[in-house]
């Protein structure tokens, strides 16, 4: 195989693995497991199959819930002076496992006529920075791209694609400008760069961020660079910078290092299976420091070069695992101080949007849509304590102290819940920085401050119990709802607040509706009501639950039904579902997986900005998108089918041309679900909504 050529490609530099020959052999099928050696025993590296292409795929960077890279697409344009396609950026949503999904398009406004990436986002994905040709040089076409260096842009993410590109202040159209790195803070961008004042061919450089801009490029001195060449470099967020390098030992080969940026001697190898006997760059790596990408043309591979995702459950050299400390929770009673023996404690880790992972902590919950009456909308929320099954959540018993012990990591969050008879349930949020000198997290949970009302069910015209008899009660203070199921013994139990009006009903198969109304108004915490409820026989074609429902939606939900999934948000112009943006798409997948017959068409609507053709085209994109993330949620391909309807059916007048507050044209994009086959009509339930 022949060494790689970085400093005769005028275009391109160190760019990628232009001239690299590879081995014909080598198949999109293949997805051997690489696994180290003692050192790194337990790392297993798996190669990306659904995104990699024959030809060179290469610079992975997390973006939103999936990566972005840089890839040779076989058709499209070839830069005369490589005879390679020009490389573009692409994008794929990685699920659960870490597996790279379906690979598209990433910009329409950065993918040009030139070569575009590496790319380095900012934390909050609002600022991109990327190379491209520079062809800003002076002279004819012909002249700028015989020279034609590689230089690096930041861009502003807008509302349709990355806008306001700027060429940055560092660069210099005599030299290369490669790779893109900003820190994790975003204070630093690093960068490799052929420019006067390093050890070698290519060096890696950085500029600080300041208040006039960016410092003066500062080269970061022998302890990365060799006389060979060095590139890109990814910053971990503690503090390590990994980066590629050809001049570190004698094969010339590219491997992938590590440095630490706090005080380390000197670059280190990571040996395999990150470093093969081809070459391996492009390294990046997860907050825990546990997964990550990489590229290589080692054999075995698709292309010449290929994207490759990997485990190490034990670290990576010079990064440290976390270790879970120690905390206990100590639950107590609110009003004494008391601890509380046999408090249930359950524990679960949130994510950064603030979601807690499983469908065993959720419930799906459908209600009227208050701008459309006969509109249903989706919710997933979290389910009672009390409901939770302690096979899927497992919960901890507090001793005699009211204590009970747990491990939780300091850089995550938690959300507590603990709950006891005769209390209410407690919810804290925790971060363990915030743990006290004794270590201990406090719950204080309180008596209920509420009327409770007992209620007693039987057949009108005699004392026969009903049981399982199911009754709503409406407080129609702030239009919550509770609902129960009565007894054997025909009997229920509501715990409600004061000073409020409230609706009950009473449903149950063969019987009329009971429908009764009272107040708690200028009663006490700790009063009593009883409700004697009454039901008769239904008349023949009349059933329980027939009438209109009080809050709009009349009956259960059949085939026909429309559900709004008002907030699944989308990247700008784009069909990428941004992370932590798609719990309605949960809750629709836990209710197609609770109801198999079910079959829908999932519509995708855009608000008016933008042309005709470009909305249709994005409003079907993003229904397809949304029909992708239903199947890897375990729904079948064959029971959901996808329309883009764009800016046709607006649901206010904010058409073109019409200024309106961005809220309005939210109210615009949405999806919907038309449910076209369900042998099961579904119950709509109303549930209280906790905090």
């Amino acid at each position: 195989m022949l060494k790689k050529t970085f400093l005769f490609l005028p275009a391109l530099l160190l760019l990628c693995t232009l001239t690299f020959a590879q081995n014909d052999s080598k198949s999109k099928s293949s997805e051997k497991l690489y696994e180290r050696g003692d050192k790194n025993k337990n790392v297993k590296v798996k190669n990306a199959t659904n995104i990699n292409t024959e030809r060179l795929d290469f610079s992975p960077q997390y973006y939103q819930n999936g990566i972005v890279w840089v890839s040779s697409s076989k058709n499209g344009n070839v830069d005369s002076t490589t005879n390679e396609p020009f490389f573009e950026l692409f994008y794929a949503e990685v699920d659960k496992n870490g597996d790279p999904q379906k690979r598209e398009p990433f910009s329409l406004q950065l993918n040009s006529q030139k070569h575009e990436g590496p790319v380095s986002f900012s934390r909050d994905f609002k600022t991109i920075y990327f190379n491209r040709n520079n062809i800003k040089n002076e002279g004819t076409k012909k002249k700028q791209m015989k020279k034609n260096p590689m230089q690096i842009f930041e861009a502003e993410r807008g509302y349709f694609d990355w806008e306001k590109i700027k060429y940055l202040p560092f660069n210099n159209p005599e030299f290369q400008f490669l790779h893109p790195a900003l820190s994790p803070d975003g204070s630093e961008l690093y960068f490799a760069s052929n420019m006067p004042g390093g050890a070698g061919k290519m060096d890696i450089w950085k500029v600080k961020r300041t208040e006039g801009g960016w410092s003066e490029p500062e080269n970061l001195g022998p302890g990365v660079n060799s006389a060979g060449n060095e590139g890109f470099p990814f910053v971990h967020e503690s503090k390590v910078l990994f980066f590629s390098s050809d001049g570190r030992d004698t094969t010339e080969n590219f491997d992938i290092y590590g440095y630490n940026l706090m005080g380390g001697a000197a670059a280190y190898s990571l040996e395999a299976p990150f470093n093969s006997a081809g070459d391996d760059l492009g390294f990046i790596l997860d907050k825990n420091g546990t997964k990550g990408f990489f590229a290589s043309d080692r054999e075995g591979g698709y292309g010449r070069d290929d994207i490759y995702s990997f485990e190490a459950p034990d670290g990576i050299e010079g990064i440290d695992v976390e270790v879970p400390m120690e905390v206990i929770i100590v639950v107590a009673d609110s009003a004494s101080q008391e601890p509380l023996e046999g408090a249930l404690v359950r524990i679960f880790e949130q994510s950064a949007d603030g979601f807690l992972e499983g469908d065993n902590l959720y419930d799906v919950d459908l209600v009227p849509n208050p701008a459309s009456p006969n509109e249903l909308v989706l919710k997933l929320i979290r389910k009672d304590v009390d409901a939770m099954d302690d096979k899927d959540v497992p919960s901890k018993k507090t001793l005699s102290n009211g204590e009970v012990y747990a491990e939780m990591m300091a850089s995550k969050k938690y959300i507590i819940l603990a709950s006891k008879e005769d209390y209410e349930d407690g919810e804290l949020l925790y971060s363990p920085v915030e743990l006290g000198e004794d270590g201990k997290i406090m719950m204080y949970l309180k008596k209920p401050a509420c009327v409770t009302l007992k209620g007693n069910i039987t057949a009108d015209g005699s004392d026969q119990m009903l049981e399982d008899v199911n009754v709503t009660i409406v407080n129609n203070c702030d239009n919550t709802a509770q609902q129960v199921k009565a007894d054997q013994n025909g009997q229920f139990i509501f715990c409600i607040p004061p000073d409020c009006d409230f609706s009950i009903s009473a449903e149950k198969d063969g019987y009329e509706t009971a429908i009764s109304e009272f107040s708690t108004e200028d009663m006490k915490p700790g009063t009593e009501l009883t409700a004697n409820i009454k039901m008769s026989n239904a008349a023949p074609g009349m059933e329980s639950g027939s009438e209109a429902d009080p809050d709009g939606f009349d009956g259960p939900m059949e085939e026909g039904a429309v559900i709004i999934l008002q907030n699944i948000y989308y990247d700008f112009g784009k069909s990428v579902i941004r992370a932590g943006a798609a719990r309605e798409l949960d809750a629709l997948a836990t209710l197609m997986r609770k109801y198999p017959s079910m079959e829908i068409e999932l519509i995708s609507h855009t608000d008016s900005r933008g042309s005709d053709e470009f909305n249709q085209q994005l409003s079907l994109a993003r229904a397809e998108s949304a029909k992708e993330y239903l199947m890897r949620h375990g729904v079948e391909a064959n029971r959901v089918t996808a329309f883009g309807y764009g800016e046709s059916q607006l649901r206010n007048d904010c058409a073109d041309g019409v200024e309106c507050e961005e809220e309005d044209h939210a109210f615009n994009r949405r999806t919907e679900v038309r449910i076209t086959k369900i042998d099961v009509p579904i119950k709509v339930e109303y549930r209280v909504k906790k905090p």
